[in-house]
């Protein structure tokens, strides 16, 4: 396998996607071939080595697309390093890590990835949608929360477990026992 990561997102608002966004240039720069693409865009994982997904989470619900995507893909994802992250806390919360909702964790761990990493998001009157979000964007919990430092430390943790699982590979791509 070659060192092709696809980053794959389920954003309702864009801030998931701007993370993946990051994330997809971060591991650019660490030489990786890497596609950023919404689920409903990816139809197969075969050409990759390594997936990110990221999904919004409001009330501890994923989006429905990066649920579907991975019980879509479940099968494929085991064979291959797979990294998750989930966007959304805001306001003076932003730092509180969120878990992983039932169905997805039964999958995480079906595929073998690690548990997802919280980042904070973003909610502003522009972007929001729905009655709820539009009044919650006109107060304390308004604003960019992504904390770009934070974002650009996991990805370049990926790049360097990405690096390493290369390197431990035989010229044929087998697994070594």
């Amino acid at each position: 396998m070659s060192r092709n990561v696809l980053v794959a997102y389920a954003s309702k608002m864009g801030a998931t996607a701007g993370i993946a966004e990051a994330i997809g240039a971060d591991l650019r720069e660490h030489g990786h071939d890497v596609d950023v693409l919404d689920v409903a865009q990816v139809h197969s994982i075969e050409p990759y080595a390594a997936v990110v997904l990221g999904s919004a989470i409001y009330i501890r619900r994923w989006r429905r697309e990066a649920v579907q995507f991975l019980r879509n893909h479940v099968d494929a994802l085991c064979t291959r390093q797979v990294w998750l992250f989930h966007s959304g806390p805001v306001g003076p919360d932003k730092d509180q890590v969120q878990e992983m909702p039932a169905a997805v964790r039964r999958l995480a761990h079906e595929i073998g990835a690690t548990p997802a990493v919280t980042f904070a998001g973003r909610l502003e009157r522009d972007t929001a949608k729905g009655f709820l979000a539009r009044r919650l964007a006109t107060g304390d919990l308004a604003g960019d929360s992504r904390d770009w430092t934070k974002i650009r430390a996991w990805a370049d943790d990926i790049s360097a477990a990405i690096q390493r699982s290369t390197w431990d590979r035989p010229a044929d791509g087998t697994t070594p026992n």
